[in-house]
This record gives C-alpha cells, sequence and structure tokens, in this order.
C-alpha cells in the first residue's frame, strides 16, 4: 500500500495511461472510412435500408464467428455501410435468438445493439465500427448458446390468414397482450407494422414494456433499445423486430398471469388506478408542467428516503402527493435516477446494475411519449421497480447504509483535481475512494467530458460483457437528463461499476485490427 504521500503525488500527477492518451492503441482504425455522425442518423427522406440487408444477415449468420470480422472488414472497405450493417446485425439476433424463457442472458446480443449504436454515435468518426464489431462477435456468442439451449430457434413465418388490417390492428392487439396470447398478438403487431406508424405503435408498447416486473426490467429495455435502433436503421425493418419485441412482453412463468395476484403485476395495476383517481380528482399536471425547468431538491431527497424503504406502495403514493403538491416531475425523476445510482453503491452486481439501465428505459418513453397518463404511469412504474429492485437484492437491512447525497468529495481541491489517469487506476483498487476522487475532478472542472470519453473508451478496450456497453451507455446518457445540482453526484456513484485502467484488455480490438488488416 503507497504511503498517503506517495498517493497524493500520484493523484496530482499529469502522467496519463496509453489507453486514455490519444487512443494509440486504436490508431488502425483511422485506415478505414470514418463514420460521420450523420451516418448514425435516419436520413429524413429515407424510409429505409438497401435491399442488400437481407444478404448481409444470411451473411452474419452463415459465417463461422471465427471468420466474421475479417469477412465483414472486407465489406466494409468494399462499400458496405454502416445503417445497413447495423440493420442486419439486430434481424440476425431477432431471427434467431429467442427472448425465452428469460428477456435477458443470451438475448443480450439483441439488447446491446443499441448500446452499441448509442457507443458509436458518441465516438470520434474513426472509432465508430468498434461497438458494432464488439457486438458482432457477442452475436456469434448468443447465437451458439441459443443452438445448445433451445434448439436453434427460428422465427416462424407469420400468419397471414390472422394479420388484421388498419382499422382492427390496435384494438386486437390490446385485447392479445391483456389475454397473454402469443399467437394473436403476433398477428396483430404485424397488422400495427404494416399499417401503423412508429409513433402509434410504440405508444401501445411502452405500456407493456413498464406493465411487470419480469425479468428485472428487460421488457422496458428492449422497448426502448428496438424503438432507438429502429429510428436509425428505419421503419421498413419493424416486424420482425416488433414480433420479437411482442413475443418477448409476453414471457411469464405458469399459467397466465392475468388472473393472478403476481407481485410482478400489482404495482402496475395500483397504478392505473392511481392515475385514474388523480385524473378524476382533477390534480395532475398539465402538459406545460411535465417540461417545467425548475426542480424542488428537497422533493428529491423526500423519494429517495421513500424508495429506501423498499415499498413500492409507499413509494408511489409519495410521488401521487408530490404530483398533487405541484413538484416538477424532473425533481422526481431526479429522485429515481439518484435511487437507482444509489443502490449500485450499496451492492454493485446485476441487480442493481439493471436498476440502473431500466431507470434509462423508462426515462427514454417518458421523454418519448406523447401521451400524458402513459408519461405518469412510467414515471410511478419506476418508482414502484426500485424499491423492488432493492428486495431483489436482499433488502435494505442486507446492505450497507450509503447515501448518494452524502456521497463526499475525495483528494485534491480546484487548483490540482486528481487526473483521469489516477481516478480510473483508482477505481481498480478502491471504489468507493475511486468514485470520490471523480467527484473531486468534476466539481473542481465542472467538465464530464472528460471522464465519460475517458469511461467509453475503457468500455472499448475493457468490456467483455453486453452489460459493459449496456450499462455505460446508459449511464452516460442519463448524466444529462439529471438536473445539474445533482448530476455530478449521479456519475460518480455509477463509478462503482464502470470498468476501469486495471482491468486487462479484451482481445477484440486485436481482433478488429488484424481482420481490418487481412
Amino acid at each position: 500500500m503507497p504511503t498517503q504521500a506517495s498517493r497524493r503525488t500520484f493523484l496530482r500527477s499529469g502522467a496519463t495511461l496509453g489507453a486514455l492518451a490519444g487512443l494509440g492503441n486504436l490508431d488502425f482504425l483511422a485506415r478505414l472510412a470514418p463514420v460521420s455522425a450523420a451516418e448514425t442518423q435516419l436520413p429524413q427522406h429515407a424510409l429505409g435500408l438497401q435491399p442488400d440487408v437481407a444478404p448481409i444477415v444470411r451473411l452474419i449468420e452463415e459465417t463461422p464467428r471465427e471468420d466474421l470480422l475479417e469477412v465483414i472488414a472486407k465489406r466494409i472497405n468494399g462499400g458496405l455501410s454502416y445503417q445497413t450493417l447495423l440493420a442486419a446485425l439486430l434481424l440476425a439476433g431477432v431471427k434467431n435468438v429467442e427472448p425465452r424463457p428469460s428477456v435477458g442472458h443470451k438475448f443480450h446480443s439483441v439488447l446491446v445493439v443499441n448500446s452499441a449504436h448509442l457507443a458509436s454515435m458518441a465516438s470520434p468518426d474513426e472509432h465508430r465500427w468498434l461497438p458494432i464489431f464488439w457486438a458482432l462477435d457477442y452475436y456469434k456468442v448468443a447465437a451458439a448458446r441459443d443452438v445448445e439451449e433451445r434448439g436453434d430457434w427460428v422465427m416462424e413465418p407469420v400468419d397471414e390468414r390472422a394479420v388484421p388490417g388498419a382499422d382492427k390492428a390496435a384494438a386486437e392487439f390490446t385485447a392479445a397482450m391483456d389475454a397473454w396470447d402469443d399467437a394473436a398478438a403476433d398477428a396483430a403487431i404485424v397488422g400495427l407494422a404494416r399499417t401503423a406508424g412508429a409513433n402509434d405503435t410504440y405508444e401501445h408498447l411502452f405500456r407493456y414494456g413498464m406493465r411487470d416486473f419480469r425479468s428485472i426490467g428487460h421488457k422496458a429495455i428492449y422497448v426502448a433499445n428496438s424503438l432507438r435502433t429502429l429510428n436509425c436503421i428505419g421503419w421498413r425493418h419493424s416486424e420482425p423486430v416488433l414480433r420479437s419485441l411482442a413475443y418477448a412482453l409476453l414471457m411469464h412463468e405458469g399459467d397466465s398471469p392475468r388472473d393472478r395476484q403476481d407481485a410482478a403485476d400489482v404495482p402496475y395495476r395500483k397504478n392505473l388506478e392511481r392515475v385514474a383517481k388523480l385524473q378524476r380528482a382533477g390534480a395532475s399536471p398539465p402538459p406545460a408542467h411535465l417540461g417545467k425547468p425548475t426542480t424542488d431538491n428537497g422533493a428529491t431527497t423526500e423519494l429517495l428516503t421513500a424508495i429506501r424503504r423498499a415499498n413500492n406502495d409507499d413509494s408511489c403514493n409519495l410521488v401521487i402527493e408530490q404530483l398533487t403538491a405541484g413538484v416538477p416531475l424532473q425533481s422526481i425523476w431526479d429522485g429515481l435516477h439518484l435511487a437507482a445510482g444509489e443502490l449500485l453503491m450499496r451492492q454493485p452486481g446485476i441487480a442493481s446494475l439493471h436498476a440502473v439501465t431500466t431507470s434509462n428505459a423508462l426515462r427514454y418513453a417518458y421523454e418519448t411519449s406523447g401521451d400524458e397518463e402513459t408519461r405518469l404511469l412510467l414515471t410511478l412504474q419506476n418508482a414502484a421497480f426500485l424499491p423492488m429492485f432493492l428486495n431483489e437484492m436482499g433488502g435494505p437491512d442486507k446492505m450497507p447504509t450509503i447515501r448518494i447525497d452524502e456521497l463526499a468529495a475525495g483528494e485534491g481541491d480546484a487548483a490540482t483535481p486528481p487526473t483521469i489517469d489516477a481516478i480510473f487506476n483508482e477505481l481498480g483498487a478502491d471504489r468507493s475512494r475511486g468514485a470520490q476522487l471523480m467527484l473531486t475532478r468534476l466539481s473542481a472542472t465542472g467538465d464530464a467530458n472528460e471522464v465519460i470519453n475517458a469511461s467509453r473508451v475503457l468500455t472499448f478496450l475493457k468490456g467483455n460483457d453486453a452489460h459493459d456497453y449496456k450499462f455505460s451507455s446508459a449511464v452516460l446518457e442519463d448524466y444529462y437528463n439529471v438536473s445539474p445540482a445533482w448530476r455530478d453526484r449521479y456519475l460518480a456513484s455509477n463509478a462503482f461499476n464502470l470498468n476501469t485502467a486495471t482491468e486487462p484488455d479484451n482481445d477484440l480490438v486485436e481482433q478488429t485490427r488484424a481482420a481490418f488488416n487481412a
């Protein structure tokens, strides 16, 4: 253990890690045609992709894992576009990986596509291929696992005779989802895909993505991630994606949950009643209130305290009380994001990680929905889910008492804040100290971009799991969804699960380098 003096000298040194200094070991990507920021957005005049997407899907499916990166690199050098490859990657996943018995596990090969895309969008032009190559390799692993576990499941053709027309599709989809009827929902969602636009279709899907707590939030995550990816690749490719999504949303154990009182379903049923009562009383916030920029830090702290009690009735009832009292929804969402970050501080792991990524998905749906009732339900469901995550982790009495609103800065000051390298090295040795150092630097410099950029590079270099991409993309996005007064604490709390400088490099960068040099 170094002495306090030597540690202080290191923290204030200007030396930088090779991984974070100019991305030197990613220089080989500069030989590729860079992906511009514009290419990661769907042109407004475009309805879909080029007709060669299906052959690229087959190429991904049929090429052995050990050859895939080299084969795709040659196609890129021959003109294969970012959007076409992204579409083919998503479609290969929804066709060949079953979102059951859980919407997580191997199905992360589909869920992670949008996270890789978000990482690409936020990266320099010349580095945008790397997250997509990671996701390609991960798909091959998941597809092999699906063969092993599910006997090579492949999505069947839809029953065309059952597909409803435009006048019936929405009603039949709602009826099928409420009845937990796989076959009817499959036909109805195809009717929506063919006759309704993305906005109308996803207004339905937002409801069913937040309906239950099965798969610890992955249903809500799939709803948000599928829409975000379709917004890039085009609605033309929505039909297989929506069929996979509807099938995933109906995942359950045992008999139909319709007539049961499962713990996973009860909060949504109660929140429907809460919203109806709120609206009957005329106390629900008008549309202008939904975007009201002012905040109430006291209300945020009050909600944090309620969630710590691990009772979803308490937290949902408090949200209703706060809304009735005129508390801005931004302050309520601040409390939700901070509570998720605090869970991660108290017990880093799968459950707390998904508290963060589920909150990100519900927040995206909240920001995207045009229906006031849906937005209120999304807020309440997040307030219900967070105590449920806490109970999944063993309950409040099984974990250390750590408060995000009491997180203190570490060594350093405005004149000599800890370096980026010192922070990410310290995170590898002591997460708590590393988070404190991060908070010190954020407070001193007022600039989170350097921390965010370093974290993203470390995900590229060190990430070995879909959760590394899913988690970092969610956190780095939600930093800007949290009010300025709380942002630094939110980011520092999530440092408990970010990749660190002391982890071994993954082998993907070297594989990608070799593929493009072949």
